[in-house]
């Protein structure tokens, strides 16, 4: 995993007049855990990859005490699936995926389990990721909310709000018989906060305490005519019973302000940047008293009216606060005042850009434009003018004092990514006339940064494991095959199912490249099905992919080592040339350069400690020998090969340099070798804590390295400089 709760898990156990403290995605664990959650799955995805790997490694102890069935599930269909118990059982259950990307791969599951209704309390935990940290497609979730009828929580950032909200989401659920879907953008996942703890509660059916029958409700199935009695009672009853709930608990809040002619209304998620962007204008504290009137509906959808307009109607204007397009609550919320027969004033997407994050410019500019043109009374607008005009200020004097853009900063592979050698080998494989260029399907994963420079590889990117299915409409219009990506993430996310059982059934004539790097790598490093690197998972537990493979009747599957440039070349060139019809199989197969150091780092620092002989490899560029040309550049992008002035007075174009960031994978020198570049690559293994023979080599070769070096000087001295220095190299 990316990182490791082990010592932040015993938090779990506090209890009764205790107190935690730590980051959100250990708070809404712990929520979990003192509602008597009986079951958690999930799909691993930022920001909530944590929740799946607290869960399911750092705290198996505690999890097995409360009798908590804990799952990696397969996909975010599978997760949503689990929630089945929770539909005829008093089981309350939780499972988690990444934003809107997880919930269309879920949306089958979760419409059935949305119609049926539940029994026990059942909760979605969505990693919002939307704006400028985002890594996915720009939506939001409160569409699909409203789709399907599962109410939507946005907790206020504020640990002990969103541990007493994961409590209340399951009364909710369970008070309308309704999937509760509870959304935690990322900075919720990673704020560090401090809240009164309670004792942990098991489950009312767990597996320490199991059901002893099953439950049968035709109503509950989804078949005519049980699915319109179910769109029925979701209005009537369940719909009605979500608002009384919400009421009744007040899961909405109203901060108060002095300034009470105007107003703000904030989603919960947004409020954090809502106060501190006031506290910049002058019109809050730092405890966060605002003196303009809030509320903050850490409930989204659905919406309680009588709530919104009793704070609307003593009020001249309000300000909705929502990110992105369309404006669901400025709509809505216009909408239920009309209804009302309220003529307060509704500001939104006017001061606000349609779409994009909040992040602090764009807040504050969008609270000071709602101050200055509804002048609420009492308020200086001359303070709340000068802020941004002192922010246009700072920005004119930053553009001077930098005198040019700041380049952009594109995401990339890391260091020695193993991943990187095959879009060399493609690149290079592209220039041999018999192939020419090639459409790629590209994928969601690591090796989606191929589409950037230096590589510029990928046509088309359409959903995790569907690259080989993205190809389906593209190959049969081009004379010569298409080359499609998979990561092995992807791969038993659906590409087995969606991609490649279809390119058999179809009898595809195209190459699909398999990233085999260990682990599901963008979402930090979790295990999969095929994983072997580290040897830690039980060999009987491990599903090869070449055995699923040939099982669907694929008969070309090759394996390669993805570091052997020139071999993966050559493999690429019979795959799109091989007179053989039929879908050919690549697994690229390398683990994940940043999992393998995490994973050897304390080994080496623990050989280091106890006196152990350690040998590091690392490579290094020739200052004499490189020509400036760069070409190992343009077909590596490795973080570590950069370039430096050029030690040679009369050549000007700097010269390649390998920094200390090299984890010696020898990419460059590959690359070097398969392209015909240039021999200025060099290995040179570092050796820590020497032994006898080791400084007896030493010593040898510097005697050695010495005296041609003597002799070198000696024949320039005598003349015959081309000689010498050849014989001396």
């Amino acid at each position: 995993m990316e990182r490791s709760f082990a010592k932040e898990v015993e938090l779990l156990r506090r209890g009764d007049g205790e107190y935690f403290e730590g980051e959100g995605i250990l708070a809404i664990t712990k929520g979990l855990l003192q509602s008597g959650v009986s079951y958690v799955g999930g799909y691993q995805g930022a920001p909530v990859s944590h929740l799946m790997d607290v869960l399911t490694s750092d705290s198996k102890g505690l999890m097995a005490e409360l009798g908590v069935h804990t799952e990696v599930c397969a996909n975010e269909a599978a997760a949503a699936a689990m929630l089945a118990a929770s539909i005829n059982y008093p089981i309350r259950g939780a499972v988690t995926w990444k934003s809107t990307v997880g919930t269309n791969v879920a949306a089958d599951a979760l419409s059935n389990v949305a119609s049926a209704g539940v029994v026990g309390g059942a909760l979605i935990i969505l990693g919002e990721d939307y704006g400028e940290g985002a890594s996915i497609i720009q939506e939001r979730t409160h569409a699909f909310a409203m789709k399907c009828s599962a109410w939507l929580m946005d907790p206020r950032p504020h640990h002990p709000r969103m541990v007493d909200l994961i409590e209340k989401g399951f009364e909710l659920s369970e008070a309308s018989h309704t999937p509760v879907m509870v959304e935690f953008r990322i900075r919720a996942c990673h704020v560090t906060g401090r809240f009164a703890t309670k004792d942990n509660k098991p489950g009312r059916f767990s597996t320490n305490d199991k059901l002893e029958k099953p439950v049968f409700d035709i109503g509950r199935i989804a078949l005519p005519p049980a699915t319109y009695e179910q769109e029925k009672k979701k209005v009537e009853e369940r719909f009605p019973a979500a608002i009384d709930f919400i009421r009744e608990h007040k899961l909405n809040e109203v901060f108060p302000g002095k300034y009470d002619d105007v107003g703000i209304v904030c989603l919960g998620g947004l409020y954090n940047s809502v106060i501190r962007g006031l506290q910049q204008l002058g019109l809050a504290d730092v405890f966060g008293n605002s003196d303009i009137p809030i509320l903050c509906l850490n409930v989204t959808y659905p919406l309680v009216d009588d709530e919104i307009a009793e704070f609307c109607a003593t009020k001249r204007s309000v300000l909705i606060v929502e990110e992105g397009f369309p404006e669901y609550h400025e709509q809505a919320i216009n909408a239920l005042l009309r209804k009302a027969d309220l003529n307060t004033e509704i500001v939104g997407k006017g001061v606000f850009p349609k779409a994009g994050e909040y992040q602090a410019e764009v807040m504050l500019r969008g609270l000071a434009g709602f101050i200055e043109g509804s002048v609420p009374k009492g308020i200086d607008l001359e303070p709340v003018s000068a802020v941004v005009a002192g922010l246009d200020k700072t920005k004119e004097t930053a553009a001077e004092m930098l005198g040019k853009p700041v380049p952009k900063r594109p995401p990339g592979f890391c260091t020695g990514c193993p991943e990187r050698p095959v879009f060399s080998a493609i690149k290079l494989v592209q220039r041999e006339e018999d192939v020419g260029e090639v459409h790629i399907s590209a994928d969601i994963g690591c090796h989606t940064f191929a589409a950037l420079p230096p590589f510029g590889l990928g046509n088309t990117v359409t959903g995790y494991g569907l690259g080989l299915a993205s190809s389906a409409g593209v190959a049969p219009h081009f004379n010569g095959r298409t080359i499609s990506i998979m990561g092995d993430g992807g791969f038993w996310h659906n590409g087995l199912s969606s991609g490649i059982s279809g390119a058999a059934f179809n009898d595809h004539d195209s190459v699909l490249v398999i990233m085999a790097n260990g682990y599901s790598s963008a979402t930090g490093q979790q295990r999969l099905p095929s994983t072997t690197a580290g040897g830690s998972v039980p060999s009987d537990t491990v599903m090869p992919m070449e055995r699923a493979i040939k099982g669907l009747g694929v008969k070309w599957v090759r394996k390669q080592y993805t570091y052997r440039v020139g071999k993966m070349k050559k493999l690429l060139h019979e795959a799109l040339t091989t007179p053989e019809k039929g879908l050919k199989v690549i697994i690229a197969e390398a683990e994940c350069q940043i999992a393998k150091q995490r994973r050897l780092r304390p080994l080496v620092r623990k050989a280091l400690d106890a006196g152990n002989r350690v040998v590091r490899t690392r490579f290094g560029v020739d200052e004499d020998t490189c020509t400036g040309d760069h070409s190992c550049i343009r077909l590596s992008g490795c973080p570590s090969l950069t370039v430096k002035p050029n030690p040679d007075p009369l050549r000007k174009d700097p010269i390649a340099h390998v920094n200390n960031g090299c984890v010696g994978c020898g990419l460059c020198g590959e690359v070097a070798d398969a392209a015909v570049l240039c021999p200025s690559f060099y290995r040179a293994d570092i050796v820590q804590n020497p032994k006898g023979m080791d400084l007896f080599l030493d010593k040898w070769r510097k005697s050695v390295i010495g005296r041609l070096g003597g002799y070198a000087n000696g024949a320039v001295a005598n003349g015959s400089a081309a000689g010498g220095n050849g014989a001396a190299r």
